[in-house]
């Protein structure tokens, strides 16, 4: 595995690359960063150059102006300028959650540079019924985090997504992992106070991704889970097909195996 930094407008973008071959860019959601990346991506590293960032604000890519409410268009031109800097040719790109989102938007802005999108669960509570009663719940978690503290926060959050917070990085958990939690639980910070509500807006280009190079992606959670709704809601309106991973919303992280399978059957279908 290699690293290495790329200056962008705002921030300093940490970046791995693992294996060789076409590029494929991994996205995180919220809170996440390359670390919940690195056991997918040496599974996929012999067929791929994977590519995997901490996006800005998160974990060790550290923003270099004052930080404030966060824009899908300043991620998108972030994750632009990363592909630019390491390949001339299109690359497959999986985002996850706000990351599929950040995808979505790249897909849109940039098409030249996506031979290939997987949106894993995309946040898209706009498609929902009543959105601005959903943009209003999340507004409401922001507010309870600045109010009442990161506890009464995650628990309306988790209870909106269904799933599970991150764990706590205990002390007699192995070095990396710890690590990487006490990372993950410092993004669930920044998260709240400057991605959560501004993220909840974004609105998908229908009109541009109709008939745009996308494969839309769903865990095995449950019909009811609010990504899984979303993400079928925005099947819908683009008369595409849902594609099941047979893992939870992070078995990128927990079930790699199973994971890369699903991923090597999506993007060898192209």
């Amino acid at each position: 595995m290699d690293s290495g930094t790329l200056a962008v407008p705002g921030a300093d973008l940490y970046y791995e690359v693992r294996g060789s071959g076409p590029v494929l860019l991994l996205i995180n959601g919220s809170n996440g960063d390359t670390g919940l990346f690195a056991a997918l991506g040496d599974r996929l590293a012999d067929r791929h150059t994977v590519v995997a960032y901490d996006r800005r604000g998160n974990s060790r890519s550290r923003l270099t102006d004052s930080p404030g409410e966060q824009r899908i268009d300043e991620h998108v031109d972030d994750a632009h300028r990363l592909l630019l800097a390491l390949t001339s040719e299109p690359a497959a790109v999986f985002g996850t959650s706000t990351g599929a989102s950040i995808g979505l938007d790249l897909l849109v802005g940039h098409p030249e540079q996506v031979d290939l999108l997987i949106a894993h669960e995309p946040l898209v509570v706009g498609l929902l019924p009543d959105p601005k009663q959903w943009h209003a719940k999340f507004d409401n978690v922001a507010e309870l985090y600045r109010t009442d503290g990161l506890k009464a926060a995650m628990g309306e959050l988790t209870a909106l997504f269904g799933l599970s917070g991150p764990p706590e990085p205990a002390a007699d958990l192995p070095t990396p992992v710890r690590e990487l939690l006490e990372r993950v639980q410092a993004n669930v910070h920044f998260n709240l106070s400057y991605e959560l509500s501004a993220f909840a807006r974004f609105e998908p280009d229908l009109t541009a991704l109709r008939g745009a190079p996308l494969v839309l992606a769903v865990s095995n959670e449950g019909a009811e889970t609010l990504l899984y709704r979303t993400t079928a809601l925005l099947a819908e309106r683009l008369d595409l097909p849902v594609v099941e991973f047979p893992t939870d919303h992070v078995g990128y992280a927990l079930r790699p195996d199973e994971f890369a399978v699903a991923m090597t059957e999506v993007l060898a279908r192209g």
